[in-house]
């Protein structure tokens, strides 16, 4: 028993130690390539929402005030518009890279935690080549899966609740991991089967849609971003992949 708690407590420290390097190296990478690729075509977004939403404004104050001529309304109306202080948020440039390069090493260590628990559980990896494998594997459960159904969207797009959308992605996530799993792993083609009913089941059930399709950006910005995000993933859960399982065989 002893024996078997110490393997244990073994193999969780290498876990974790390969986990942090990992995940430190893939979430630095992930911020350099969005700044490259994907942050130029957020802040171009951003311009046409900020621009959208003056618009929208200025048609909300002159709707109050020809009610407030017309009806003499303007003591009730008056309590109910109020303006509050602006959300704090970091300003353009290196202070907006810095918490974003703080939010990706973080996401990725969680990421390469799970990969490694799960990396382990499946017997290990020979090298950076198999964890390219894993990788591509957590490409597909983390990224092009929920993506087919909820694609990447722009700022100033129109969604459906946040709700229903987070509800669907994780059952997504939850449906292909295991049809994978069952896909590569299961002996029977009874178990193949259901795999591949799982990894469809949550597209035929269709990701929740708004009511009305609309973005304040141009459709070319918003097939730019998604082009975008799919570069940008793809090259990091390959680096996490291939990193997790360089330092995993090193510290075997």
């Amino acid at each position: 028993m002893q024996m078997a708690g110490a393997f244990n407590l073994a193999a969780f420290r290498k876990i974790v130690a390969a986990a942090l390097l990992t995940g430190v190296l893939a979430g630095l990478l992930l911020t350099a390539v969005q700044r490259i690729q994907v942050v130029p075509v957020l802040l171009e977004a951003e311009v046409y929402e900020v621009h959208a939403a003056a618009e929208a404004a200025a048609v909300s104050h002159a709707h109050v005030a020809a009610a407030d001529e017309n009806q003499h309304t303007h003591a009730a109306i008056e309590p109910e518009h109020h303006h509050d202080a602006e959300a704090w948020k970091p300003a353009s440039g290196a202070e907006r890279t810095f918490y974003t390069a703080v939010s990706n090493v973080s996401l990725a260590i969680g990421f390469a935690l799970l990969l490694g628990a799960v990396i382990s559980f499946g017997g290990g990896v020979s090298g950076w080549r198999t964890g390219l494998l894993w990788g591509l594997a957590g490409y597909g459960v983390f990224f092009v899966a929920p993506s087919l159904g909820l694609p990447p969207e722009v700022p100033g797009t129109e969604a459906a609740r946040l709700g229903d959308r987070q509800l669907w992605w994780l059952m997504t996530v939850l449906a292909t991991g295991g049809g994978l799993a069952l896909l590569v792993f299961s002996r029977s083609w009874l178990g193949k089967v259901a795999g591949a009913v799982l990894l469809l089941a949550p597209h035929l059930v269709g990701a929740p849609q708004p009511q009305v399709h609309s973005s304040s950006a141009p459709a070319e910005l918003a097939h730019a971003f998604i082009y975008a995000t799919i570069l940008a993933n793809a090259l990091f859960w390959l680096a996490m992949g291939g990193l997790m399982g360089f330092f995993y065989k090193k510290m075997a």
